[in-house]
């Protein structure tokens, strides 16, 4: 049984290590100071890796699936030209996820 206490505890140390993840690299690297040339190239590439990991992992069990990746295709397709068209990240993403889960509870079941 969990007591009290416990979960007390349990709440004060995930929020002390979620303070330090977020308030860590303020400390390391106050406003004034430039971070290491390492630490700029990671803050340049990183994004950029980290959207193709998960375009990859989302994408990983598709082809394998009844309908051979259409639907992730079209949205896919979808997102570039609607993001090449209003540079607006969070609309392409939404209206994405939005085709992709209308053709996919309509048309490729």
């Amino acid at each position: 049984m969990v007591t009290t206490i416990q979960k007390i505890l349990t709440i004060a140390v995930v929020a002390a290590g979620t303070m330090l993840t977020r308030f860590l690299p303020f400390i390391i690297f106050p406003e004034g100071k430039t971070p290491p040339a390492y630490i700029a190239y990671l803050g340049k590439v990183l994004p950029y890796a980290v959207i193709g990991m998960l375009v990859v992992y989302c994408l990983k069990d598709s082809f394998s699936s009844g309908h051979y990746a259409i639907p992730e295709a079209i949205a896919a397709v979808f997102i570039v030209i609607l993001h090449k068209w209003k540079k607006n990240t969070l609309l392409s993403i939404g209206a994405g996820t939005a085709l992709y889960m209308f053709l996919v509870q309509n048309y490729f079941r």
